[in-house]
């Protein structure tokens, strides 16, 4: 099934791409207290809003909850980016992977994921349209692919895809927990790197564009609502329009002919919807050969692998002293 969009058009000669962030209203592995959601929301919302960026944000309404109920001052984060003149979007309720969970429960978990992003979206005359699988894992049969796409147009969604894919959450990680322990040096590394490695993602996914496509294709970037793009959005932006690029909306990325491709990919991994056609053109996974990775220092001090649990053990130890 492919992803609906009207009218359908070939990109022209510029670079356009639509921003998105996942995981409203903020995510951290060390920062959950409201008042810092709040200062990374407003921080992040100003960054965007000073381009005229048309952003969309897909939110986990799990996210929402404090204290076993519905945080007002949490929904308010959401509704400072309606103010802000960016759109939300449904990212499940709990963020559940529909690769680990039951189709029903998965279904369940969008309907529940509704309620409090709809009824803000309605207030300003909105609908809510647009829907992203967690994890990016959109099944690993035609058949549970096909039930889930159906149940979310039967819901009115389009399904929102990702063409620049970035993992901008280790990299979160990795400067959050510096922050907790109040290495700066390491946490200015980290956010240094950040903007280099997101460009050398472009550069990838451009390569790949014109190599499967034959042009470069109107590109969808998926980023994180979270300290360290609230830190670098600016320079990720000047990075953006330095190498061509012009901000558009989601839904004039879709009208890119591209998105018409049947989306047959059916496999484990979540990636890409440029790998996805690759691969469902029976192109070899040699041909996505070349993706960069994270520098290994910013994955250590994420929390992944043997280093990364021994630095996570580290911070805990560090943060229970000062609170002694």
């Amino acid at each position: 099934m492919s992803v609906q969009a009207q009218p359908v058009s070939r990109p022209a000669t510029r670079r356009e791409v639509a921003v998105t962030f996942d995981d409203l209203p903020v995510i951290s592995v060390t920062r959950g207290d409201l008042a810092s959601h709040r200062a990374i929301t407003q921080r992040l919302l100003a960054g965007v809003a000073a381009r005229g960026i048309p952003a969309v944000g897909f939110v986990n309404e799990e996210n929402l909850i404090a204290d076993g109920v519905t945080d007002p001052a949490r929904v308010e984060l959401l509704r400072e980016w309606l103010k802000a003149g960016f759109e939300l979007g449904n990212h499940t309720f709990g963020h559940l992977d529909l690769h680990a969970t039951p189709v029903e429960r998965y279904e369940d978990d969008v309907v529940r994921g509704e309620p409090v992003t709809r009824g803000l979206l309605g207030s300003r005359g909105l609908p809510l349209r647009y829907f992203r699988h967690p994890y990016l894992r959109t099944g690993t049969s035609l058949a549970t692919k096909r039930r889930i796409e159906a149940f979310l147009a039967g819901r009115g969604y389009t399904i929102a895809p990702v063409t620049v894919y970035t993992e901008d959450y280790l990299f979160a990680a990795a400067y959050d927990r510096a922050e907790l322990r109040g290495d700066q040096r390491t946490a200015r590394m980290v956010a240094d790197a950040y903007v280099p490695y997101v460009e050398s993602q472009f550069e990838y996914y451009e390569g790949l564009s014109r190599r499967l496509l034959g042009y470069e294709v109107r590109q969808i970037l998926l980023l994180h609502s979270n300290t360290i793009n609230a830190e670098r959005f600016d320079e990720l932006a000047r990075m953006l329009e330095q190498r061509g690029y012009a901000f558009v909306t989601l839904e004039r990325a879709l009208a890119d002919e591209a998105y018409a491709t049947p989306d047959d990919y059916a496999r484990p991994e979540g990636i890409s919807w440029l790998q996805r056609w690759a691969l469902s053109r029976c192109h070899d996974e040699a041909f996505l050969d070349g993706e960069p990775a994270p520098p290994p220092f910013v994955q250590a001090r994420s929390g992944v692998g043997v280093e990364g649990r021994l630095i996570r053990w580290w911070t805990r130890l560090r943060a229970l002293r000062r609170h002694a």
